[in-house]
């Protein structure tokens, strides 16, 4: 299994508990929800999460960043089944 490599590209997928963590290439998107759990397996989703926010954190640390991203675009497509 590969690393997660934040802001590498716009496939990897990790996830943490009940949380998906999506990788893009200007964001990373964390959708759902966890319980950390006072036992092992709460632990290591802490420090699953934690060693995760510290990679995000050393990327845009060591980036020139932008006050603010502009909004995204959407392009819509025709439906090729119809």
């Amino acid at each position: 299994m590969s690393k997660f490599i934040p802001y590498k590209n716009e496939s990897d997928v990790l996830h943490i508990g009940g949380l998906m963590i999506e990788n893009r290439l200007d964001r990373i998107t964390i959708s759902g929800d966890i319980d950390l759990t006072a036992d092992q397996a709460g632990l290591a989703d802490a420090h699953a999460l934690r060693q995760l926010l510290v990679d995000v954190v050393a990327k845009l640390e060591a980036q020139s960043l932008p006050a603010r991203l502009p909004p995204t675009t959407n392009t819509i497509v025709a439906n090729p089944f119809e």
